[in-house]
C-alpha cells in the first residue's frame, strides 16, 4: 500500500531487496558471462567492420560489434518447427536461447518454473528481420510471420514454451528499454504478481537502413569508437546482442541456498520531460531519477563505488550526464574519494535495446568478483566534464573496488532518446547469503542432452570453459550440473581433478571411450530399488 503524502513511484518506504540469481548474454565477443567477464578483464575491444554477410562496408557505415552466426538455432530443442522457425525473429530465437541459459545458471529448471507466477519482461525496439522478411514481397508471408515477427512474442513465446503464468510483456521505452525491464520486473516481485522473473533486453543489426539512420541521426562515431568522457567523444558504435538476468526476492533466494551474483535494493524510472529537444537529454530530469532510485534503496549516495554509465560518447550526452551523476552521488565524499564510473559500450558497443542490461551484468559480475574492469578509450576529460569538481573518476585499469571492506555499493544508468531515464542501485550479497558447495575428492559430473552429437558439444563447451578457469572446484560444478535438465542422451565422468575431468570430456567430444566417462541413453521408465534379503540370486 502506497503512503498518501508519497511521491509517485516513491512506494511505501524501502522496498525488499531483489537477488539476481542468474545470468546469461550472447555479446560480440563473449558468448557468455564467463567470456564477457574475461574480456572486460582484458580491457578487450570487440568492434570491428561490418560483416560480409550483412551489409559489409559500402562506405557509409563501416565499424560495429557483431555476433558470429546469428542465423543458427537449434529448433527441435524448443519444440518448433523448421518453418516456424524460418519465420521467427532471430531475436525471438536469441532470447529463448538465453532464457533458458539463465534459468539453468539460476540452478533451476525451465520444467521447475512450469504453471508458475514466473515473469518475462523482454526489451526491444527494433524490427529489422520484419524489414528483410517484406522485402520478399507477399510471397514472404506465411501462417507463422505474424508471430514471427511482432514484437510482444519475444516475451510472450519464452512464457508460452516454458509454461510461465506471470507477467510477459515487451518494453520500448528507446535505448533504456532492457534496464526499464529490469525496474518493471523488480517490481512486479515487489507487489507480489510475480514470484521469479527474467528481465533483459535484445538487439540485432541485421539490415543496412537501420545503420543509416543512426548515421544520419547524427548519432554513430566516425571513428568507430566509444569515447565515453573523453574529449574525442563523437558518437557512438552500434553493437548487438541480448542478455538475461534471473530475479528473485533475497529472502527467497537466500531460503533456497542460490548463489547470488548481487542485489538490487532499489530503481526508478523517469522521463527528462521538456528540454531543448525532443532527443536532448536534460539534466535536472535525470538528476531526479537517480535521486529516487537511492532514496527508494535507503542507500546514502554517497556509500556508492563505483556508476556503470550509459555513457555513449556523445558531444551534449555526457556532460550532461556526468553534471547530474555529480550532483546526486559526487558530493560530499569526504574520505571516501570520487566515484568510479565507466561505460561497456566502450568494449561491445551501443546495444541500444539491450545496452541497460548490459551494464547490469557487467556490474553484477564486477560485485561477483569484487573487481572493477577497465573503461576503454580514455585519454583526457572532455572540456565540459569537470571530473575532480563533479566528484568522479573514470575507471582506467583493472583494480578492486575503492572500499572493499565496505559493502560494494554501484548504480546502472540506462537513457532513451525520448528522454525516458532509469537507474539501479546494485550492492554485493552479505557472506552469509551466499551458499556454494564445497568439497574434496572424488566427483561425478553429470552430462545430458537430446541427442548424441548435442551430448559431444556440450562436452566439447564444458571442456572449453574448464580451459578457462583458473581454480576450479569440481563439487561447485557437480552441484551446477546436477541442478539442469535431464535428457535422454546422458554422460557421468567421475573424477578427482581438473586435468581428468578436461581428459575425460575431450574424449567425449571425440566420441572416444575414457576409463573415467561413462555414457548410455536413458530409458523412460520409473526407477524402483529393490530389497531382497539376500540379494544376490535376484
Amino acid at each position: 500500500m502506497t503512503r498518501p503524502d508519497a511521491a509517485p513511484g516513491e512506494g511505501s518506504g524501502r522496498p525488499y531487496p531483489v537477488a539476481v540469481v542468474g545470468l546469461a548474454c550472447r555479446l560480440p565477443g563473449a558468448a557468455d558471462p564467463g567470456a564477457f567477464w574475461r574480456l572486460l578483464r582484458a580491457g578487450a575491444d570487440a568492434v570491428g567492420e561490418v560483416p560480409a554477410d550483412r551489409w559489409g562496408a559500402d562506405g557509409t557505415v563501416r565499424h560495429g560489434a557483431f555476433l558470429d552466426d546469428v542465423g543458427d538455432f537449434d529448433a527441435d530443442f524448443f519444440g518448433v518447427s523448421p518453418r516456424e522457425a524460418a519465420a521467427m525473429d532471430p531475436q525471438q530465437r536469441l532470447m529463448l536461447e538465453l532464457a533458458w541459459e539463465a534459468v539453468e545458471d539460476a540452478g533451476t529448471t525451465p520444467t521447475a518454473l512450469a504453471g508458475t507466477a514466473a515473469g518475462v519482461f523482454v526489451g526491444a525496439i527494433w524490427d529489422d528481420y520484419a524489414h528483410l522478411t517484406y522485402r520478399g514481397g507477399a510471397e514472404r508471408i506465411t501462417a507463422h510471420t505474424v508471430t514471427g515477427l511482432h514484437r510482444s512474442i519475444l516475451a510472450n513465446r519464452i512464457s508460452y514454451l516454458f509454461d510461465l503464468r506471470g507477467p510477459s510483456l515487451a518494453v520500448d521505452t528507446g535505448q533504456s528499454s532492457s534496464l526499464v525491464a529490469v525496474h518493471l520486473a523488480c517490481e512486479s516481485l515487489r507487489n507480489g504478481e510475480s514470484r521469479v522473473a527474467l528481465a533483459g533486453g535484445v538487439n540485432l543489426n541485421l539490415v543496412r537502413e537501420s545503420a543509416v539512420g543512426a548515421e544520419r541521426f547524427g548519432g554513430l562515431s566516425p571513428d568507430g569508437r566509444c569515447f565515453t568522457f573523453d574529449a574525442r567523444a563523437n558518437g557512438y558504435v552500434r553493437g548487438e546482442g541480448g542478455a538475461l538476468v534471473l530475479l528473485k526476492p533475497l529472502a527467497d533466494a537466500v531460503a533456497a541456498g542460490d548463489r547470488i551474483y548481487c542485489v538490487i535494493d532499489g530503481s526508478a524510472v523517469g522521463n527528462d520531460g521538456a528540454t531543448e529537444g525532443l532527443t536532448v537529454p536534460g539534466r535536472e530530469g535525470q538528476q531526479q531519477v537517480l535521486a529516487a532510485a537511492y532514496r527508494r534503496a535507503g542507500v546514502d549516495p554517497t556509500e556508492v563505488q563505483y556508476v556503470e554509465l550509459h555513457g555513449t560518447g556523445t558531444r551534449v550526452g555526457d556532460p550532461v550526464e556526468a553534471a547530474a551523476l555529480g550532483a546526486v552521488v559526487g558530493r560530499g565524499r569526504g574520505d571516501a574519494g570520487p566515484v568510479r564510473v565507466g561505460s561497456a559500450k566502450t568494449n561491445v558497443g551501443h546495444l541500444e535495446a539491450a545496452a541497460g542490461i548490459v551494464g547490469l551484468v557487467k556490474l553484477a559480475l564486477c560485485v561477483r568478483h569484487r573487481e572493477l574492469p577497465p573503461s576503454l578509450h580514455f585519454a583526457s576529460p572532455n572540456p565540459d566534464i569537470p571530473l575532480d569538481e563533479l566528484g568522479l573518476a573514470v575507471q582506467r585499469e583493472l583494480t578492486g573496488w575503492p572500499r572493499p571492506d565496505r559493502p560494494l555499493r554501484g548504480g546502472v544508468s540506462s537513457f532513451g532518446m525520448g528522454g525516458t531515464t532509469c537507474h539501479v542501485v546494485v550492492r554485493d550479497a552479505p557472506t552469509e547469503d551466499v551458499a556454494e558447495a564445497t568439497g574434496d575428492g572424488w566427483t561425478s559430473w553429470v552430462l545430458s542432452a537430446k541427442t548424441e552429437p548435442a551430448l559431444r558439444a556440450y562436452a566439447r563447451r564444458l571442456g572449453a570453459w574448464l580451459a578457462g578457469q583458473e581454480d576450479v572446484a569440481p563439487a561447485v560444478v557437480a552441484d551446477a550440473l546436477a541442478r539442469r535438465t535431464r535428457f535422454a542422451h546422458r554422460a557421468v565422468v567421475t573424477a578427482a581433478g581438473g586435468d581428468e575431468f578436461a581428459a575425460a570430456l575431450a574424449a567425449l567430444a571425440d566420441g572416444r571411450p575414457h576409463p573415467l566417462a561413462v555414457t548410455g541413453v536413458a530409458a523412460d521408465r520409473v526407477t524402483a530399488f529393490c530389497f531382497t534379503g539376500q540379494g544376490s540370486q535376484y
